[in-house]
């Protein structure tokens, strides 16, 4: 009777296991490459703009708070 097979040990990494590590490596380098340019922006970059708000948006906010909008 041969039975190697029994007790035999696996040479090397799984494969499954191999391609799970190369997965998480990479979303991990993906996720501390965002973090690093994020904080980067947020030193280095301006602030964004506001977009002028419209009259009319201007007229309806004052009427919400109850302040008469000029020329009524």
């Amino acid at each position: 009777m041969d039975d190697s097979g029994v007790d035999a040990k696996p040479k090397g990494l799984n494969g499954g296991l191999i391609v799970l590590i190369v997965v998480f490596g990479l979303l991990l380098m993906f996720l501390i490459g965002n973090f690093i340019l994020y904080t980067y922006a947020q030193k280095n970059l301006p602030p964004k703009k506001k977009k002028p708000i419209s009259k009319k948006k201007m007229k309806k906010e004052r009427l919400k708070q109850g302040v008469s909008a000029p020329g009524e």
